[in-house]
């Protein structure tokens, strides 16, 4: 079970194991206790078919460990339920008949050879309670919204359970809700984006200003809390440079107290120059000391443990090689940053992919973000298993918008009527339905 909100039918399925398991000492009363063992999924078992429970592991397991039907709790760390059978030998597995069909099939029919193979028990399957489902409650609990802590705390719990993480630009109510309810299926599996991106170009240039920091942090969080209003998954903010270190100690307790998961900074200096324009600009970086006592201000600012703050790094961007990029990394790491972010404007990522294995080779647990803007030929999972943690796609919704809108505004003037862009245009019905409470 994930056992995050128990309702009657988890309440059902462990009565019949309670009164499977006291038959068995019944029949066979100088035998040892029989006992009721509950597999309770980890957050990385239920993150890789779905959203991350409300509760943490630990917290799930109090919750359980207290019901009078429960034995032992044992952790579930996959999907796949063969380790834990090839463990424990159960006489019975018992498992609500919903999974005879849809996702969790292939899992069933695990169970069902594996019991075969091993010959020591047999599969019990209670029929699906009606009226009740855990999707259905958590859909209804998420509907209603998402207190600033959890959501604050999520983009930890889901660094440590899944990867890669997909985090997708958004610079507006509108952008986040359609960031959020966006999904594909693979192979079974429901591929989503894990949380939203906050950054400083698209949010600039979506009010027609030039990406300098032109756009104070009020105005930004202005945006920010409208997205928060409407959906319930993690933020990471662009700061640019951070400013002044007096400033971003400010900057990180705003961020941090209207539930923002981690900020990302850059070890640059001066005005902000966009990093895809490398050294055909004027760009600076800020020197490893000073950048790190920038980090080292902010996490003694910050109020709670699972605010993030992470260390963007410039130096592959102005063309000054891998040593001093990886310098910069554990420098930047052992001055507190909770992750690293590494860039490159190469059109492949082979300079990136070079600074993941030189940087795993020494660091197996820092989190890397990486920005695919330029090199957008690798996948999401390439980077993962090279090493990368996250993965942001940092403006792609705003450039998209622009060509969209372009083409609309361009064709209504030349038919002199909307009638023949139609096509172009989301329907006013699926407007209606994709804003909650709109019908």
């Amino acid at each position: 079970m994930a056992a995050d909100l128990i309702h009657p039918g988890h309440i059902n399925i462990l009565k019949i194991a309670r009164k499977l398991a006291n038959d068995l000492e019944s029949s066979a009363p100088n035998s040892p206790k029989a006992k009721v063992v509950l597999g309770l999924l980890t957050d990385k078992a239920i993150a890789s078919y779905k959203r991350l429970p409300y509760m943490t592991y630990e917290q799930r397991l109090e919750v359980v460990s207290h019901l009078k039907e429960v034995d032992v709790v044992i952790p579930q760390d996959t999907l796949s339920y063969e380790g834990n059978i090839r463990a424990l030998k159960p006489r019975y597995v018992i498992h609500g008949d919903d999974w005879k069909s849809g996702a969790q099939s292939y899992v069933r029919q695990n169970v069902i050879d594996t019991l075969q193979e091993l010959g020591c028990g047999e599969l019990i399957e209670p029929h699906y309670t009606q009226g009740i489902s855990s999707t259905q409650l958590n859909e209804n609990a998420r509907a209603i919204g998402i207190t600033t802590n959890a959501r604050l705390s999520l983009l930890r719990r889901l660094i440590n359970a899944k990867s890669p993480l997909r985090i997708l630009e958004t610079h507006s109510a509108l952008s986040a809700l359609i960031a959020q309810n966006s999904h594909v299926k693979h192979n079974g599996q429901k591929i989503e984006f894990d949380g939203f991106w906050s950054s400083s170009l698209t949010d600039s240039t979506s009010r027609g200003k030039p990406d300098i920091e032109a756009v104070e942090l009020t105005s930004r969080l202005n945006t920010i809390n409208e997205i928060f209003e409407v959906t319930t998954k993690p933020l990471i903010y662009d700061a640019d440079t951070g400013g002044k270190i007096e400033h971003f100690a400010f900057s990180v307790r705003s961020l941090e107290r209207v539930g923002i998961s981690a900020v990302i900074i850059e070890d640059k200096t001066g005005l902000k120059k966009n990093s895809l324009l490398g050294n055909d600009v004027p760009q600076t970086q800020d020197s490893v000391k000073d950048f790190s006592d920038k980090i080292r201000a902010g996490k003694l600012a910050q109020i709670t443990s699972d605010f993030m703050i992470i260390a963007r790094i410039e130096s592959l961007i102005l063309n000054k090689g891998q040593k001093d990029a990886l310098h910069r990394a554990f420098a930047y790491r052992d001055a507190g940053a909770d992750g690293i972010m590494i860039h490159s404007r190469h059109k492949n990522a082979s300079e990136i992919l070079t600074f993941l294995d030189a940087f795993r080779k020494l660091d197996s647990n820092t989190p890397v973000v990486v920005v695919p803007t330029s090199f957008n030929d690798i996948t999401a999972r390439d980077l993962s298993d090279a090493g990368a943690n996250i993965i942001i796609y940092a403006n792609q919704m705003l450039r998209a918008s622009f060509i969209a809108m372009q083409r609309v505004a361009q064709g209504i003037l030349e038919h002199d009527r909307s009638k023949e862009i139609e096509g172009e245009c989301m329907s006013i019905d699926s407007i209606l339905k994709l804003i909650p409470g709109t019908i």
